[in-house]
């Protein structure tokens, strides 16, 4: 227990709270360009099926043609600002010590939970929120209580990168 009071008692925004702002605005900005200029809510899960209709005959993947070329810029988008951000603010690569098994390991949970709950956070919690979707708020709801949960018990387990 005595691990999960620095938790609970840190400062959440330790780097004030410019940089989340300017966050913000510009992830509403991305998204409300994508809906104005196509009509579809970004999501970027639905990046891996888009990108799977273009080696795939699979007639589940035939409803990404129209909009798999814009995904792929959407989601290259996410990862060169991150790193350009990473690079240009902050001065240096991020590094993580997780352990690529781990990291591997997240990414198929993760995937496996988008499909299950039609959609991720950016398409959720960005979009479905912002358009006062009762589904997107259960979901949201439900995205934070298990990851504050799993957080809460790998901290108290003494799980360390």
């Amino acid at each position: 227990m005595m691990a999960l009071e620095p938790l609970v008692l840190a400062d959440p925004f330790p780097r004030g709270v410019g940089f989340y702002l300017v966050g913000g605005l510009l992830i509403g900005l991305g998204v409300s360009l994508i809906y104005l200029g196509t009509g579809i809510i970004a999501g970027a899960s639905t990046f891996l099926e888009s990108t799977l209709s273009y080696v795939s005959d699979v007639e589940r993947f035939d409803q990404y043609e129209a909009s798999r070329d814009w995904r792929v810029v959407f989601t290259v988008g996410i990862v060169a600002g991150a790193a350009l951000y990473t690079l240009v603010i902050a001065g240096e690569a991020f590094v993580t010590e997780v352990q690529p098994w781990r990291l591997a390991l997240g990414g198929v949970l993760i995937g496996m939970g988008t499909r299950l709950g039609k959609g991720c956070t950016s398409g959720h919690g960005i979009c479905g929120i912002g358009s006062f979707s009762g589904t997107s708020f259960v979901n949201v709801a439900t995205f934070m209580v298990v990851a504050i949960g799993t957080a809460m018990v790998v901290a108290a387990l003494g799980v360390t990168p």
